[in-house]
């Protein structure tokens, strides 16, 4: 189960997820960071880090962030 981030990350954009990743599958898009499923290691080291609390387990995402669980997985085909 891969981590994702959701909406609250935008306009935050606090590297502070980066930093503690172990496998650096953390990226930056324009907007938000976003997390490769494909690189994912569910180690959850990235969750408490995150200040604005937009890193989800991918079966966790509230509801009305579901669709960046699609949206992570679209930035990380890029």
């Amino acid at each position: 189960m891969p981590y994702v981030i959701a909406e609250p990350c935008i306009g935050t954009k606090d590297a502070s997820c980066v930093e503690v990743c172990p496998v650096d599958c953390i990226y930056e898009a324009d907007a938000q960071y976003y997390i490769n499923p494909d690189e994912c290691i569910d180690c959850g080291a990235c969750e408490p880090e995150c200040p604005v609390q937009a890193i989800f387990p991918d079966d966790s995402v509230p509801p009305e962030w579901t669709d960046y669980i699609e949206r992570n997985k679209v930035l990380s085909d890029k």
